[in-house]
């Protein structure tokens, strides 16, 4: 069986050809494992390597994972096994989709796009490897090296898991300009290991090679049985000319980087556009104020700049922008210490008052030599005011016309990231996601410091004799970063290609020029025949996807169409490609996705539209704040204005502000009976408030079916908390959707020492039992397999019984691996998991750790062709179509339309336990029968 898997995590380059536990364990040896970058002045060809063995007298399952910067592309992979080798193809969506589905119809096969992260793309392939055979993996893909704060980084993550007998990093670098500084940093190069990494520099190449022996592997820190674990970050900058960038021509294409330094710092007018509402509140809110008081540290006295915060009200801390000396500087301190998470979310009247106090000021300057930027901090939907996304986006594009510059700023996964980049790039800015992790403040100012120096403004690039040029117009250019310009040179007669270019250095122009000659032998030294071309296409493709975000109808397509054949013409996994994996003796086929930031990919990264939230109330009886679970409905009042104002009461700590008559009992529970505590919940985009705005009735069993998105309410809800019956409670599963990137999910409820069949096979005899925990309501407690023979398995949290008759065997968790085998049942157990098969079936129960409490999670990995069985887990092979994404999105499953909605949930069928981004969906839409008919009732 084939298993692709795409996801993205970190900003670094991470290569792991392993299971998550010890191979050696299972007789595969990882006997090499090779990283060759290739960098060819910031362009680099990356080439993983792993050759594994198995050691083992049966088959093996073997892993080979590896992680990349999102913004590269894989350009080829290929798998080698008794000699012969099977290559990746890179093909249409559609195609590559179509050939997959056919393989999965067959059960063949699997395939998934899995999180979308900080930078980081994972690459994951598994191929079941013969008793004493070899497999080897091989994955090439290429980036360009983008400069950021006066540097080039290039992060190499090893993590393989077990020592390895021929372990090499061998990174290459060549630049013409000469090579300024380079130095080697991160976890392998610290303490022991830093004797290992072997650097040599000359003026114009560079090589970091890093190859520790089995004993050096075992004796790193932290490192032992497990070999290495760290990072290899290798950072370097070029030599700069003060008035010159580096022109290169190489096989009728060119490429121009440009990066002066001669230029004046120019002042800037910045506007801080901050994010109050009620889904700030808690650590988003802290991490913001803490970046704000770092940043307000660094701004330059000559700066200029203002403080907007925002919920549904729009509060400036001065009328005007004020210049940044230090009594302005630390009262705007004083104003920042006290912002504090209020209400709803009214974006579009929080960045128009920018704009206007931006404007005001600037036309009251009697010089233009300062650059002018808003920087918009938000982790929600607008939610009051004017709440429509395109009419905001055209209402701030008119207001700024094209005169300044705006950055929006995405806090968290469940924010609308699509909208805020195509505002971002609408007015020459980007868009950026910040995480909520714990380095959150110093992602903010990290990108604070990008734009704190601006340079040049208005830059034009300008060629002859060429075509198809990427970008040439820039509005900023700031210092420490680059800008980089490629095309095709169309006229054959031209020996030498001449670049102008033009900007603004504090109001005044200034003009760079730069030549090179098609015969310059100081380029043909230092780049290959195909190195430009390569870039060109790269850096085309990027724009032209980034360019597609602000298009519709035929336009849109046409800037489609043309990524589209670049993507296919270079063998480029973008967006719009996969690449099929396919053994040609019987079709089993695997396809490789490449997700996009802001779109739905799974993990902690995601684009999830709003629509729900992560955050629950208080102890609600099994009902969160996306109000999903108990199957009852509940009438609500809706008046249209708050008695207490806005302000409302703040709720128990770290749960959102409420509004009512007083602040609810945290203790207390919803019931369907007439109010007796009055409750408002201050989210204005909370679903539960667009639902009760066009129905008056709270359906919690259906919500997600019927939730609306361009409701504009002013009102809440209200209902009342007594205790709930036990039936609250509710258990999510995820459920992976053949030929889609978004698996779904769908919560069933559980009540007290329930018990649902999650796989009934009457054909082949088996029935797999799973009891829900009576204290917790998202795991399993016991789980039951019963085969036709007598064959029985129990799993519990500490022990492991099998059982036929008489007979008992037990076994415990604490054990580390542990082996059985008898006829039709047979068990491998090897640290938290364990894999049961019956005939063709297999099944691997999990044993996961939260706190201090312990559960179980079933996992259906296998199943035989044609089996008809039935069970809440037997729906993996279920498949969706999107028919319709605006104002809500609908899905076709199994025939049936249904309204789903974007939300995140835990997949605990893998140890490493991701939050992933799926389509909430009714469990009737994919659970075959009544759930009655699902369930058993045991003393």
């Amino acid at each position: 069986m084939l298993l692709l898997a795409l996801s993205l995590l970190l900003a670094a380059v991470s290569s792991v050809p392993v299971q998550k536990e010890e191979q050696k364990d299972h007789g595969i040896d990882i006997y090499s494992f090779h990283i060759k970058s290739e960098v060819r002045s910031r362009y680099a060809m990356t080439v993983i390597t792993s050759r594994v063995a198995n050691l083992a007298n049966e088959s093996r399952e073997v892993n080979f994972h590896v992680e990349m910067p999102k913004h590269a592309f894989i350009s080829n992979f290929s798998m080698t096994m008794d000699g012969q080798t099977y290559n990746g193809v890179v093909k249409k969506k559609a195609e590559a989709q179509q050939q997959y589905d056919k393989a999965v119809s067959r059960g063949q096969s699997a395939g998934l796009v899995s999180s979308v992260g900080r930078t980081l793309e994972e690459f994951t392939t598994s191929v079941t490897v013969a008793a004493h055979k070899k497999v080897t993996f091989e994955l090439t893909y290429e980036q360009l090296l983008k400069r950021r704060l006066g540097q080039y980084e290039l992060l190499i993550k090893a993590k393989p898991t077990q020592v390895v007998k021929d372990f090499k990093i061998d990174v290459h670098i060549r630049e013409r300009q000469g090579i300024r500084f380079l130095d080697t940093r991160g976890e392998l190069v610290s303490t022991e290991l830093s004797k290992v990494v072997n650097t040599t520099l000359s003026e114009k190449e560079a090589r970091v090679l890093f190859a520790p022996t089995r004993q050096q592997q075992r004796q790193c820190p932290g490192c032992g049985a497990d070999g290495l674990s760290g990072d290899l970050l290798i950072v370097y900058d070029v030599n700069r000319p003060k008035t010159k960038g580096d022109l290169q021509i190489s096989q009728g294409y060119f490429v121009h980087y440009f990066a002066p330094t001669d230029v004046n710092r120019t002042s800037k007018n910045v506007v801080f556009i901050i994010d109050q509402s009620g889904s700030m509140h808690g650590r988003k809110i802290e991490q913001t104020r803490e970046a704000l008081l770092k940043i307000l540290d660094d701004v330059p006295e000559d700066d200029h700049f203002a403080l907007i915060t925002f919920d549904s009200t729009v509060r400036s801390w001065k009328p005007q922008l004020v210049r940044a000396t230090p009594d302005n500087l630390e009262a705007a301190r004083s104003f920042v210490r006290k912002i504090q998470d209020l209400g709803a979310t009214d974006i579009n009247a929080a960045v128009l008052e920018g704009v206007r106090m931006l404007k005001v000021f600037t036309d009251g300057q009697k010089t233009n030599k300062t650059a002018s930027i808003l920087i918009l901090l938000t982790d929600g939907d607008p939610t009051s005011g004017v709440t429509n996304l395109d009419t905001i986006r055209a209402n701030v594009k008119e207001a700024i016309g094209r005169k300044y510059t705006l950055y929006c700023l995405g806090f968290g996964f469940d924010v609308n990231y699509e909208f805020l980049e195509k505002m971002a790039l609408q007015n020459d800015g980007v868009g950026r996601r910040i995480y909520p992790d714990s380095d959150a403040a110093l992602q903010l100012q990290g990108f604070y410091e990008e734009v704190a120096t601006p340079l040049l403004s208005d830059v034009e690039m300008n060629y002859a004799g060429v075509s198809d040029v990427t970008q040439t117009t820039f509005s900023q250019y700031y210092n420490g970063s680059e800008i980089v310009v490629a095309g095709h040179v169309t006229d054959n007669e031209l020996e030498t290609l001449r670049a102008v270019v033009k900007g603004y250095s504090e109001g005044n122009e200034v003009k760079y020029e730069d030549a090179s000659s098609k015969n310059d032998d100081a380029t043909d030294a230092y780049i290959s025949d195909v190195y430009i071309q390569r870039l060109w296409a790269y850096l085309t493709v990027q724009q032209l996807l980034e360019k597609e975000v602000l298009l519709s109808g035929s336009d849109k397509e046409a800037i489609r169409e043309r990524a589209l054949n670049l993507s296919l013409k270079y063998s480029f996994v973008t967006p719009l490609t996969s690449m099929v994996v396919t053994k040609p003796e019987g079709d089993k086929s695997q396809v490789l996705h490449k997700p996009k930031e802001g779109k739905p990919g799974s993990k902690e990264t995601s684009n999830m539209r709003r629509g729900f939230r992560p955050q629950t109330l208080p102890d609600a009886g099994g009902i969160s704040h996306r109000m999903v679970g108990p199957s009852y409905k509940s009438r609500v009042s809706m008046p249209n204005r708050n008695p207490l104002g806005e302000r409302g009461l703040p709720g128990p700590p770290g749960y959102p502000r409420y509004m009512g008559i007083r602040p609810p009992d945290p203790h207390a529970r919803l019931h369907h009976s007439p109010p007796q505590i009055a409750m408002h919940i201050d989210y204005m985009d909370s679903p539960l408030v667009k639902l009760a705005d066009v129905t008056g009735v709270v359906d919690y069993d259906n919500l997600a079916t019927h939730v609306p998105h361009d409701t504009d309410a002013d009102y809440g809800i209200w209902a009342t908390r007594t205790p709930a019956p036990e039936s609250g409670r509710t258990l999510r599963i995820v459920l992976p959707a053949a030929g889609q990137n978004i698996p779904l999910c769908f919560d069933v409820p559980v009540p007290y020492r329930l018990t649902y069949k999650l796989l009934e096979d009457s054909a082949a005899g088996l029935l797999v039992l799973g009891q829900v925990g009576v204290a917790r309501h998202k795991d399993f407690q016991q789980l039951s397999i019963r085969t036709k023979d007598g064959g029985n398995v129990t799993v519990d949290t500490s022990h492991i019984q099998l059982s036929k008759g008489q007979q008992k065997k037990l076994l415990s968790w604490h054990q580390s691996s542990a082996r059985h085998q008898s006829n039709r049942l047979s068990l491998l157990k090897q640290d938290h998991v364990l894999e049961v098969t019956v005939g063709g079936t297999r099944i691997d129960i999990l044993l996961h750790k939260e706190g201090q409490e312990h559960f179980l999670w079933p996992a259906v990995k296998e199943r035989p062709l044609g089996s008809s069985a039935t069970g809440l887990m037997e729906q993996h092979r279920v498949s969706y179509e999107e028919k319709q994404v605006s104002p809500s999105v609908t899905l076709e499953i199994q025939g049936h339309q249904t309204v789903a909605q974007r939300n995140s949930a835990t997949d605990y069928s893998a140890p490493s336990r991701p939050t992933v981004s799926c389509w909430l969906v009714p469990h009737h839409s994919v659970v075959q029968g009544e759930l009655s008919s699902l369930t058993v009732r045991e003393p």
